[in-house]
């Protein structure tokens, strides 16, 4: 913005772990990454935070309270409720973006061939940012997932679900990503860390599109590819007793152990 202060690069590491920077920013931001160790080390500390965060925005006052109280260190109020804040502006951007790519798409619909196209692209993008954004994301989740050696996993023998959980230890707890089949919606989960003490953490939460994922008979690609989402939690992961994939109805859809 005109007449704005540029930020110091070292100070816009917790704003690109949150996802909130435009493209341009996030460049600039990646270029001054890949020669500076500070920003690198700072990036691998916030990597579990914008899932909690975006928990948080889309549970407005319902949702998993204990979220809040499993941090380790809790931020004030004030400050919680600026990052929360920031999530959910961000989202809203997104889906006002979309909503202007489809209204445009059916406006121009006897363009034929290149609206096609364009309508195409838009749907891949899921609500916002590129198409090619969107893939890089969903390819960096699996790339994670792939590069983790400790896994687990287990299936449901009612609702056979299977859930793997690649497990990381970091300085501040536990990095995850879950590898998620064989579950249709529409539905909305979270994945909770279960401790050896008793204590509960909500990892990450997403919402599973009617489609599902990671559905074998599934007519459709999007449909047979396994949902791949990151996360963290506070527990060291030797103090964890099992992981549950719950919908927010409260039913377990599976739970792995440990």
């Amino acid at each position: 913005m005109e007449g704005s202060p540029v930020p110091n690069e070292h100070e816009t590491v917790g704003a690109y772990a949150l996802g909130i920077l435009d493209d341009a920013e996030a460049t600039a931001f990646e270029a001054h990454l890949a020669s500076c160790e500070w920003c690198a080390q700072q990036l691998d500390e916030l990597a579990g935070m914008e899932p909690m965060l975006a928990a948080l925005a889309d549970l407005p006052g319902t949702g998993t309270p204990a979220l809040g109280e499993s941090l380790s260190a809790k931020p004030s109020p004030r400050v919680v409720e600026k990052l929360v804040d920031e999530v959910a502006e961000r989202r809203a951007r997104k889906r006002r973006r979309n909503f202007y790519m489809v209204a445009a798409a059916g406006a121009l619909i006897v363009s034929g061939p290149f609206v096609a196209v364009a309508a195409s692209g838009g749907d891949s993008e899921g609500g916002g940012g590129s198409g090619t954004n969107r893939t890089l994301a969903a390819d960096s989740a699996k790339d994670a997932f792939d590069g983790i050696s400790d896994k687990i996993s287990a299936t449901d023998p009612g609702t056979k679900v299977t859930a793997t959980v690649a497990l990381e230890e970091k300085t501040w707890g536990t990095g995850t990503v879950l590898e998620l089949k064989n579950v249709t919606g529409p539905l909305k989960c979270s994945l909770i860390a279960v401790g050896k003490n008793g204590e509960r953490e909500t990892v990450t939460s997403w919402s599973v599109p009617e489609w599902g994922y990671g559905m074998p008979d599934a007519t459709s690609d999007k449909g047979r590819q396994p949902l791949y989402i990151e996360g963290g939690a506070a527990f060291d992961p030797n103090d964890i007793d099992h992981f549950e994939v719950r919908s927010f109805d409260g039913d377990v859809l599976v739970e792995v152990d440990a």
